[in-house]
């Protein structure tokens, strides 16, 4: 048996070298599938700790990374590597270099503490081996982009390197968790992210004379209330369900009535019981809303990523690992969230199970959420990570 003992002082070593790859990693974001500078970061840090891999692989930024280790299937730890196009407003002295495009979610962070698992894990094998096969997966792309179903299709859970994977692993940064600590969920603990766009084609007139129109603006109107009715009065409303209309335009001027128009929108779901059906009703109101008022409608309806659903079984393993981790705490998150993650897409094909780092000091004010244009990864959650990824791979049992 590997020694865990080490972790501790391993990690310890490690911290002021990871703090500053995350700085840098957080200074030249790159949106998906154009990581290619944070590719070449990843390869040579891989290289630097003596661990094979592969690259270009996941849409051509993604890379594998492997250590060899006693059992017939490999346990896989996953980090997401992609940024956003959003303006970074931190000013922070290692903030965003490139205009227009920052790390707004953690993945700067995810990034750094897979890299640091892969590093401490590589000095226990160099000492004796370790216990399982590890796969390391650096995945580009995911924010909208696929880059989940990219790597997959590559062979990241198939031994494209190394054996084949029978579970999954991945953290999320969670401003809304205190620093040190741990959330779980056994069950879908984030939603599918479909999107859909409804086209109104009606009949234009001058704003003066509206009867001789088909005004697409009161049919858009009328579509978007009776689509609130789906959560209302459709779902059981023990269920999470949303229903967001999120872009509405029609016309440019405000004498004109239009001859079209559009809205935009997202459905989440946790059940794909409740998924059909409100994807079947989303049509149904679509159509009967645009003829109602004498238009026509087409709906291009965009399937997203699934439900993330965590394995009962690796979520254990998870707390197993957390229990370890001297000075932080395990929580039991009690509801699912409605954002989404294409993590989804590996449970789909083996045990998987994602889990949430916090990373809110003190002063909870001063974190921004995910997404915005002030938020900042909180360093001191990096050693946290890197020890849970690394336990989980050591004590993971297999399938």
């Amino acid at each position: 048996m590997i020694d865990c003992s080490q972790l501790k002082s391993l990690i310890a070593r490690e911290l002021p070298s990871l703090i500053a790859l995350r700085h840098d990693l957080h200074a030249h974001p790159e949106l998906g599938l154009e990581e290619h500078r944070t590719s070449q970061v990843i390869q040579r840090e891989l290289a630097a700790a003596e661990v094979a891999f592969v690259a270009q692989v996941g849409g051509g930024t993604g890379v594998i990374g492997h250590l060899p280790g006693g059992a017939a299937k490999a346990v896989a730890l996953r980090a997401d590597i992609d940024a956003l196009p959003i303006t970074e407003e931190t000013r922070l002295p290692y903030a965003s270099t490139y205009a227009g495009v920052m790390h707004a979610c953690g993945h700067d962070g995810h990034t750094t503490i897979l890299i640091g698992a892969a590093r401490v894990l590589a000095k226990l094998a160099a000492q004796k081996p370790l216990p399982r096969p590890v796969t390391f997966v650096f995945q580009p792309a995911e924010e909208n982009l696929g880059g989940a179903s990219r790597m997959i299709a590559d062979g990241c859970l198939t031994g494209r390197i190394g054996p084949a994977v029978s579970d999954i692993y991945a953290l999320h940064a969670w401003p809304w968790l205190p620093l040190h600590t741990v959330g779980v969920r056994v069950g879908p603990i984030l939603a599918s992210t479909d999107s859909f766009t409804v086209h109104v084609r009606g009949r234009g007139s001058h704003a003066a004379w509206p009867h001789l129109a088909h005004d697409p603006a009161i049919a858009l109107a009328a579509i978007v209330t009776a689509l609130q009715t789906i959560v209302s009065r459709t779902v059981d409303p023990t269920h999470a369900v949303v229903v967001s209309i999120c872009t509405i335009r029609a016309g440019n001027t405000f004498n004109v009535i239009a001859e079209d128009g559009i809205l935009q929108g997202t459905l989440r779901t946790l059940d794909l019981a409740d998924r059909t059906h409100a994807i079947e009703r989303i049509h149904h109101i679509t159509h009967h809303g645009a003829r109602m008022h004498g238009c026509e409608a087409t709906v291009d309806f965009k399937t997203g990523c699934a439900a993330t659903v965590n394995d009962a079984t690796a979520t254990e393993q998870v707390r197993a690992a957390v229990r370890d981790v001297s000075g932080t705490t395990l929580v039991e998150m009690p509801v699912a969230f409605m954002g989404g993650e294409d993590f989804a897409s590996y449970g789909e094909r083996v045990a998987a199970s994602f889990f949430l780092l916090g990373i809110q000091a003190n002063d909870a004010s001063a974190l921004s959420a995910l997404h915005h244009p002030t938020f900042d990864f909180n360093d001191d959650a990096i050693g946290d990570g890197v020890e849970t990824m690394c336990r989980i791979a050591l004590g993971s049992p297999g399938r």
